[in-house]
């Protein structure tokens, strides 16, 4: 608990007593208690399969309670299921409250909009389409509560803007709530049919089938995920000095995508493919990666084949996509001096751009055997410098603007390397950015 900031902690109490004062009338409220039941029970049983990593995926529930009772009984469906649902962060006990409290806020505020809009009278009447404007209004009620409640808790919790904590939360969340709204629709629908309950539960089927597709997708990443930390794992042991370095330019990588407006699964590449620049480093005696003095010619021909050895090692990893272009051209620049092929201005792919200027902005800001760090500012003075001849400006000034925005603050997964038994003798910096091993 003494981690939560207390701003955050007066949230989630006013929170809390917001969702205490929904339920006050309930002993009073004429409902269907059995109906009240079966939901609060469905939703339950859906969370406890689904939650942390799908959570919401049984909205629908919730928001047939919604159209289907009123509005302190339909707040009282989430609560079981928020309650004891799983929870992988602590505090359990803070996090199990505020989600109850959120989802109670938003499923109360969604009912009672609904029927003051008359949507309970359509729902028994099937009354279409008539039946869609309070139902879409009161899935509209039910997603601004929560992203509301979200925005301002992040705001609590970070000390951020609250208006930065809401920026784009709406725009995320209203398609799938929308879909789920429909989902709920119908379940409250055939529920008031002559068909009954057990109508409406066959609507479930589908969101099992779609969780199910989810869970598989979720697999899939999550070994799309384990190739990529094996590889760089093993690129790290082979080139200790380096160790962190590949996360840290996919980190850049990320920066630049987004600054330049890139979509999610685009940003998600150059990731991929700042991670995994320097995988060919495996093909390269250790040696050579681990030489403290000056490399001869002809070694550093040796591992100016790096991008080349990468390219090999990754060209049969099919998710990767254009990924895989940024490995086997980072090291090219704009002015066609670069290696392997001596690409020039727009024949570089894009990825290899972006990456390009990523890794020489992390080789100057960390220490290597043969360089101290430069400051960040000091970093990104030279890369404006060699812009347009080494590094694309577009790209650079894209990274000059994240980082004046969000600051340079990597974050760096891979474990730290064993000390090594003497410090390695000092080497002048390279003359040009980029000109790293």
């Amino acid at each position: 608990m003494e981690a939560v900031p207390v701003r955050a902690r007066v949230c989630v109490a006013v929170a809390v007593a917001g969702a205490v004062l929904c339920l006050l009338p309930l002993p009073s409220v004429r409902t269907s208690w059995w109906a009240l039941a079966l939901l609060a029970a469905l939703y339950a049983a859906g969370e406890r399969v689904a939650r942390p990593r799908f959570a919401g995926t049984f909205y629908p529930v919730l928001l047939a309670g919604a159209f289907l009772l009123p509005a302190p009984a339909a707040a009282l469906v989430a609560l079981p299921g928020a309650l004891l649902a799983p929870v992988e962060q602590r505090p359990v006990l803070l996090r199990r409250l505020w989600r109850a409290s959120q989802l109670a806020l938003g499923v109360w505020a969604a009912a009672r909009v609904h029927t003051a809009l008359g949507g309970r009278d359509a729902v028994a009447a099937s009354d279409f389409p008539y039946v869609l404007g309070p139902a879409g209004a009161a899935v509209l009620t039910f997603c601004l509560v929560l992203v509301v409640l979200d925005g301002g808790i992040r705001a609590c919790a970070d000390r951020a803007p609250a208006r930065r904590a809401w920026r784009g939360l709406f725009l995320r969340s209203l398609g799938p709530l929308a879909v789920h709204g429909l989902a709920g629709l119908m379940m409250a629908v055939l529920w008031r049919s002559r068909y009954g309950p057990v109508a409406a539960l066959l609507v479930l089927l589908p969101m099992c089938v779609s969780w199910w597709v989810f869970a598989q997708y979720h697999r899939q990443r999550a070994a799309h995920q384990a190739t990529i930390r094996a590889l760089v794992q093993a690129v790290d042991i082979k080139d200790g000095y380096t160790r962190g370095h590949s996360e840290r330019v996919g980190q850049a990588s990320m920066m630049i995508a987004r600054e330049l407006g890139m979509d999610d699964e685009r940003v998600e590449v150059l990731r991929f493919a700042g991670i995994l620049h320097d995988v060919g480093k495996l093909g390269v005696p250790t040696r050579l990666l681990r030489k403290d003095g000056p490399l001869t010619p002809e070694e550093r021909r040796v591992i100016e084949l790096h991008p080349e050895y990468g390219h090999d090692i990754v060209r049969g990893i099919s998710f990767l996509g254009e990924a895989r272009s940024a490995v086997l051209h980072h090291h090219e620049r704009i002015d066609g001096s670069g290696y392997p092929y001596g690409l020039r201005g727009g024949q570089i792919p894009e990825p290899a751009r972006v990456v390009a200027v990523a890794d020489a902005f992390d080789a100057m800001t960390s220490t290597r055997s043969y360089s101290r760090a430069r400051p960040v500012p000091a970093a990104l003075a030279e890369l404006e410098r060699c812009a347009g001849a080494q590094f694309d400006p577009r790209m650079v000034e894209a990274l000059v603007r994240a980082v004046a925005r969000q600051g340079w603050h990597p974050s760096v997964t891979a474990e730290e390397p064993p000390p090594p038994p003497a410090p390695p003798s000092p080497r002048p910096a390279p003359t040009r950015p980029g000109a790293h091993r």
